[in-house]
């Protein structure tokens, strides 16, 4: 895959790590040959087949006609849900690393061992970010704040367990203020991986993150990522709320440019040429199954647009249920994949918040130019064990286990949307 970067293509910032993903992923080119700028002072596969895998072959589609003169393609893209570094997990890839006796001070990359071969099969995979990221270790997130800064090295590991790319859209965006921001994004380009949603760059604001997947005879799949988060500040202000010294950042707020603005910009996406419109929303109240109904109204408004083609949900914590809205998917909540969240740290926590999803889509389209996406997902949890100091450790899971159970019963909350699970 051609990572494209922010829409129109632009250069190339850093080469990816080496043990990132394999030649078989999509490839990248980002925007600037430097790294992210720090906030002024006035404020900041080889080509790839469709997969053999059943684990990524959904049980049902739904389709949109787009122009005939669109050549055919078949792509898969794997997503998965909140990626939140309390204290706790960060003290886990700090064992994990002196447990490896390498040069790292920390080392997430075991955490991810499970899920690993599912990401790096899909033609794109994408993350949701929730944690701020240190270039140099400095201002790391203490015992029990929930202001976060997380070492590189987490960056370093979404990359090599297969991730292309992740959003940093969400109520943390500015835990290390604009400074942060900035930071964030330049410790991820430097791991070799897209970045969408807010950007301490005026530049590069309101513009998706753009790949270049490989298909097994054509030109590449143009996909294009954007994200949106429902606050900045997360000390209970107003929603609308946008930080003084950067007012381009209301481009990724949705309550304040609502669903229109959120259209205008899979629109320029869309005329830019992409092929598909991925959509991330941070959105819905936190621990709670059922979608608000902001999450409805805003994902029938959005999907109602020839330009999206899917809505991938974040901020619950827990998994919340799928949707089919005319011909598109929106998963609301795809959950936790990487917390300290759960019923085995604090059992005032619901289980469902040790949980998450891998979703894989299909997306495809025929000899008449009609898409059609289908959808697949494999339920996981989060292997927490306080008395061991190495731990956090994603797993997939099965049938007959209370995760699966609480999994499926939420994604067909709403009577379903066709997805299939898929065990280990």
């Amino acid at each position: 895959m051609v990572l494209l970067g922010p829409m129109a293509v632009l250069g190339c910032t850093g080469p990816p790590p080496q043990d990132g993903p394999p030649t078989t992923a999509p490839t990248r080119s980002n925007p600037p040959t430097q790294s992210p700028p720090a906030p002024s002072d006035d404020g900041q596969q080889a080509p790839a087949t469709s997969p053999t895998s059943t684990s990524a072959a959904p049980e049902s589609a739904t389709s949109t006609q787009r122009p005939s003169a669109q050549r055919p393609f078949e792509i898969t893209i794997a997503a998965t849900g909140d990626v939140l570094a309390h204290h706790a997990v960060n003290e886990s890839a700090r064992e994990f690393a002196r447990q490896s006796g390498g040069e790292d001070v920390f080392d997430y990359s075991p955490m991810f061992d499970d899920v690993s071969p599912l990401l790096s099969e899909a033609d794109l995979a994408l993350c949701h970010l929730e944690t701020p990221l240190s270039s140099d270790h400095s201002s790391l997130t203490a015992p029990g704040i929930l202001t976060f800064n997380t070492p590189p090295e987490l960056a370093t590991a979404l990359a090599g367990a297969g991730i292309d790319g992740c959003d940093f859209a969400s109520n943390h965006t500015m835990d290390q203020r604009l400074e942060g921001l900035a930071t964030t994004e330049a410790v991820v380009r430097d791991a070799g991986l897209g970045y969408a949603g807010p950007t301490a760059s005026r530049d590069r604001a309101g513009r998706a993150e753009t790949y270049r997947v490989p298909v097994a005879s054509g030109d590449p799949v143009t996909v294009a990522h954007l994200a949106y988060t429902y606050t900045y500040p997360n000390d209970g202000s107003p929603t609308t709320h946008i930080p003084a010294e950067a007012p381009w950042l209301e481009l990724a707020s949705w309550p304040s440019i609502g669903g229109e603005g959120i259209r205008e910009q899979a629109r320029a996406a869309r005329r830019e040429g992409a092929d598909v419109v991925v959509v991330s929303m941070h959105w819905g109240q936190e621990y709670q199954v059922i979608p608000t109904q902001d999450q409805t109204r805003l994902a029938r408004e959005l999907l109602e647009s020839p330009d999206i083609d899917l809505l991938l949900g974040t901020h619950a914590h827990v998994i919340q249920p799928c949707e089919r809205i005319g011909d598109q998917h929106v998963i609301h909540g795809l959950g936790n994949v990487l917390s300290n969240q759960g019923f085995d740290v604090n059992p005032a926590l619901a289980p469902g918040t040790q949980e998450g999803m891998v979703a894989v889509v299909t997306v495809r389209r025929d000899d008449e130019g009609r898409l059609s996406t289908g959808l697949a997902y494999h339920p996981t949890r989060v292997e927490i064990d306080p008395a061991d100091g190495a731990t956090h450790v994603i797993r997939l899971v099965g049938p007959d286990t209370p995760t699966w159970e609480r999994t499926t019963s939420a994604v067909d909350l709403l009577g379903g949307c066709g997805a299939r699970p898929m065990p280990p």
